[in-house]
């Protein structure tokens, strides 16, 4: 297998993207009176997890890749919430939702696994 190119190549990456894209199509169905709250908050914080992993792929010490790629997990951990939250609340839910976020956090988990073992 070739090294990844760019960000774009990684798995956990493409994940998150699919993830995010199945956020904003379940947040299209949320009510109005939601759109400058749980939908925005949902939104930026499944955006958040895609882009710190994209952020991460640039940079050039393994402890800073560690440092974007916790904060992606710590947005993946909020979004794990807004889960709850909508199920709760009875809004309308991806049914791949939750399999997409959990199928990320593994993926997420064992790559910053293997980043912090290559600083041993």
């Amino acid at each position: 297998m070739e090294p990844a190119q760019g960000f774009t190549d990684l798995v956990v990456w493409q994940r998150a993207h699919q993830f995010v894209l199945s956020t904003y199509a379940a947040t299209r169905l949320y009510p109005k009176e939601e759109r400058y709250c749980l939908t925005s908050q949902f939104r930026r914080a499944a955006i958040s997890i895609a882009a710190n992993i994209a952020e991460s792929f640039r940079k050039r010490s393994v402890r800073e890749k560690i440092r974007f790629l916790e904060i992606a997990e710590a947005s993946l951990e909020e979004c794990r919430y807004f889960l709850i939250l909508s199920n709760d609340l009875d809004y309308a839910l991806n049914e791949y939702q939750t399999p997409q976020l959990e199928e990320t956090s593994k993926i997420l988990r064992s790559y910053v696994y293997q980043l912090r073992r290559s600083m041993s």
